[in-house]
């Protein structure tokens, strides 16, 4: 008796689990259906094509050959690399690039500064500085590409206008194309760094500053205590991804001078792309590609260090 309705109470409790059992299951179904595409996505356009480049890294091979003419070579390609007098100067010119990303974070900062502080129309601002970064970058680059003309272009004119009489040939000459690419990506740049730190700047209380100055701080004094401090993890933000982005860049050099003159403007991206696509050599273009990770881990990971003593969150 006792058995049989120990028996019948535990029937309730074992259809209770099923079904929560079922729901959870139909749950996680339904979830991973929402998330299938993009997942599908990921694996496909990046997973897949990283795994291959670090595989293709060690071998050397023309796509054209088909896999037959895939040859391993192993540490071949790094070991070349080292000895490639073009990827050492394509090296050494993103070493330089990296320069953009502290001037156009100082300028963003300090045009964000003053829209938050003494402009009135700051959404006027906010969308005449973020233009020439929502604009196509080839558009841009045309533009630029008319100023920075050798003889007719406005940039020259008015140097020579003010006697200035052999000024700099900018694109067209090997030591200033480097130098004109970097101010373009500066300009283009410093739309969206400024919005960020508008963001920023307008999430700081502002009793802190008031407090700052009934206690006598100058504006230099509030900006080093206050201002920067808490905007720390901003800048860190900004300069991470502007560090990546400029190991990213490609297209400026592809529209304005495709890594010349004599190659003074190649940076790494352009010279993995021509040597892809260009003399078909995919082995020697996946390591470019390693180094190239390599690059940015190692930097991201030394400003992941230091962030501890400078960053305050």
């Amino acid at each position: 008796m006792n058995q049989t309705t120990s028996d019948a109470s535990l029937q309730p409790q074992t259809a209770s689990r099923k079904r929560i059992s079922t729901l959870q299951r139909n749950e996680s179904l339904a979830g991973w259906l929402f998330v299938s595409p993009m997942l599908i996505g990921l694996t496909v356009l990046t997973l897949i094509p990283i795994l291959a480049s670090v595989v293709l890294s060690f071998a050397d091979w023309n796509f054209i050959a088909g896999l037959n003419g895939l040859k391993w070579v192993g540490f071949k390609n790094f070991e070349n690399l080292f000895e490639d007098a073009t990827f050492l100067k394509s090296l050494g010119n993103n070493g330089i690039f990296l320069l953009t990303v502290p001037v156009y974070l100082i300028i963003s900062l300090v045009l964000a500064i003053l829209i938050n502080k003494y402009v009135y129309f700051k959404s006027l601002f906010k969308v005449i500085y973020f233009m020439p970064y929502i604009s196509s970058v080839v558009a841009v680059a045309i533009v630029w590409q008319v100023l920075f003309h050798p003889s007719n272009g406005p940039v020259n004119r008015f140097l020579m206008s003010i006697g200035i009489a052999d000024p700099p040939k900018w694109i067209a000459d090997t030591n200033y194309s480097l130098i004109s690419v970097m101010m373009i990506s500066v300009w283009i740049s410093i739309g969206f760094n400024m919005i960020v730190y508008l963001a920023g700047l307008q999430s700081i209380p502002k009793e802190m500053y008031e407090a700052a100055e009934i206690d006598g701080a100058n504006g230099w004094t509030r900006f080093t205590r206050i201002t920067f401090p808490l905007i720390s993890s901003t800048t860190f933000f900004l300069l991470i991804t502007g560090i990546i982005s400029s190991f990213k860049v490609f297209d400026l050099i592809a529209v304005l001078t495709k890594g010349g003159p004599a190659g003074s403007s190649s940076v790494m991206v352009w010279y993995l792309y021509e040597t892809a696509f260009t003399n078909l050599k995919i082995g020697y273009a996946s390591s470019i590609a390693m180094m190239l990770f390599v690059c940015v881990l190692a930097i991201t990971l030394l400003q992941w260090i230091g962030q501890k003593k400078w960053v305050n969150y």
